[in-house]
């Protein structure tokens, strides 16, 4: 996979609050939180890429902030495991290898079970099934294809979907979607349209379980999803877990 620095590809913000006024009101960390949140959006929407490395100077430029608020995200992110940092070469898009998408899937695989149980329990208003069937509904228009940033941020509102449903709060905080997102932007320029169709698919049936209320078949959805998403890792070629010098 060509790993290009596409930072020139990344809009500006003019509507982001100026850093001066950030730091008068001393809300410090919504500037982090600014700069944290435009290199998650830049990985959903391809302007970053695993292995692509983040130049300061165009990153202060480009969000308007000085360099030491960016340091400060930037570290934030690497210890959410999203950013690699090097002391001599900077930042790096992280790039993750089998062992850590195998350890990643063990993780999500567990908490998306727990997700989809609580949603099936308590999937019993007319809200909580509007809800779920929107998401998945807006999954289901890329099971053909389509713009790989919009994918996965409707995948992201899936898993929303089903923990406001579910009503556990603290799924929300600990299942490392974010780390999913650097996942599924490194893997899909090798994933084939089946694959895709297979994995959307998947999440069609976690719906369908959870909207007939049955948490047994839900769990089942659940765990079936995650054997065919291992099942498709397995089938990739090596370079699409490459590894960079640092």
């Amino acid at each position: 996979m060509t790993r290009t620095n596409a930072l020139k590809d990344m809009p500006a913000q003019p509507d982001a609050p100026a850093e001066s006024a950030i730091a008068a009101s001393g809300d410090v960390t919504t500037v982090t939180d600014r700069v944290s949140q435009a290199i998650r959006q830049g990985i959903r929407s391809g302007r970053f890429v695993p292995g692509q490395h983040l130049v300061e100077v165009d990153l202060t430029q480009k969000l308007g902030i000085s360099r030491s608020s960016l340091r400060e995200a930037l570290k934030r992110l690497a210890a959410d495991g999203i950013v690699t940092l090097n002391p001599y070469r900077g930042a790096y898009i992280s790039v993750l290898d089998r062992k850590s998408v195998d350890d990643l899937l063990d993780v999500l695989e567990q908490l998306n079970r727990l997700a989809a149980v609580k949603a099936a329990e308590r999937c019993t208003t007319p809200e909580a099934r509007e809800r779920i069937e929107s998401a998945v509904a807006a999954v289901k228009k890329h099971r053909d294809g389509g713009d790989r940033g919009q994918y996965l941020a409707l995948r992201q509102d899936f898993y929303d979907a089903l923990f406001e449903v579910g009503g556990n709060r603290e799924l929300a905080r600990i299942t490392p979607l974010s780390r999913a997102d650097l996942f599924r932007a490194q893997i899909r320029p090798f994933q084939s349209l089946q694959q895709q169709r297979r994995h959307v698919d998947g999440y069609a049936a976690i719906a369908e379980a959870v909207l007939k209320g049955d948490p047994a078949r839900a769990d089942r959805a659940v765990k079936k999803h995650f054997a065919a998403t291992r099942q498709a890792m397995d089938a990739l070629p090596p370079e699409a877990f490459s590894t960079f010098e640092l």
